[in-house]
């Protein structure tokens, strides 16, 4: 929710009550010294309604108010879409089945039976830009928002347990586009609460450029030259597009343009 122009909107204890809000808020920090909290309202529409006539509050999809809010308000967005969404799919314990209930403000789920204690997930996934000189390598996989467009996006997937970021970005650009890639560089990261990611993002160099994709996962994969990428920042490109500066996808292609 925002404040309806640049920022986050908050409400008081009191309103909650005043809108029968009974969900259990959860623990974000402090700011100014003020405790700040989370709260799942997205199944009281009456709560929503009130919010949204005329008190200045708008409620905008977690993945576009990024676009338009400051970078600590983003992140707040970040930790909080992250935090609601494991409480939403993690009632029951793991272990036993029994329901388990919030304590130490949100940040841990207790299994009211076995009474172990489960903690927030975070999944790590590399995103990579691999170039073999002047062309660097994107696709468009088949399960993303991107299938059947002239958007295509840096190469991505999750890490598995036991292997290294390296070897993550090995085996990912293998299996997804059959490029072998020698050096891996770590470039900056970012979360990515959906639901629970958070983006490695890298640049690697190709040791092979023949491409082989797979089709049962990517819709395409292909090679664009430093020219090309550059007019698709810019807007000037027809035949490519490359994804918003909400996504680090963005900021790595940009960086490889600029020589990074």
């Amino acid at each position: 929710m925002t404040d309806g122009e640049d920022g986050l909107g908050w409400i008081g204890a009191a309103d909650l009550e005043r809108l029968a809000i009974n969900s259990s808020p959860v623990f974000l920090g402090l700011l100014n010294d003020t405790a700040h909290f989370t709260v799942d309202i997205s199944a009281q529409d009456k709560a929503v309604a009130e919010l949204s006539d005329g008190n200045g509050y708008r409620f905008v999809d977690a993945r576009s108010v990024t676009e338009i809010l400051s970078g600590p308000d983003s992140g707040i967005v970040a930790q909080a879409r992250a935090q609601i969404n494991w409480h939403n799919r993690n009632g029951f314990c793991a272990i036993c089945g029994g329901e388990s209930y919030m304590i130490r403000g949100g940040q841990v789920r207790k299994c009211s039976k076995c009474e172990v204690e489960n903690y927030p997930r975070t999944d790590p996934v590399i995103i990579v830009v691999v170039s073999d000189g002047d062309r660097c390598l994107l696709g468009q996989s088949r399960r993303g928002r991107l299938n059947r467009t002239n958007t295509y996006s840096a190469l991505a997937g999750f890490v598995d347990q036991g292997e290294s970021i390296e070897e993550a970005v090995a085996r990912e650009v293998m299996e997804e586009a059959g490029i072998q890639v020698g050096q891996v560089r770590y470039h900056s990261s970012q979360p990515w609460p959906f639901p629970s990611s958070l983006m490695i993002g890298c640049h690697a160099d190709a040791a092979t450029t023949e491409i082989n994709f797979d089709d049962e996962e990517m819709n395409d994969v292909r090679w664009f030259s430093r020219d090309e990428v550059a007019a698709a920042l810019q807007g000037k490109n027809d035949t490519l597009n490359v994804p918003q500066p909400i996504a680090i996808a963005h900021h790595l292609i940009t960086a490889w343009v600029n020589g990074g």
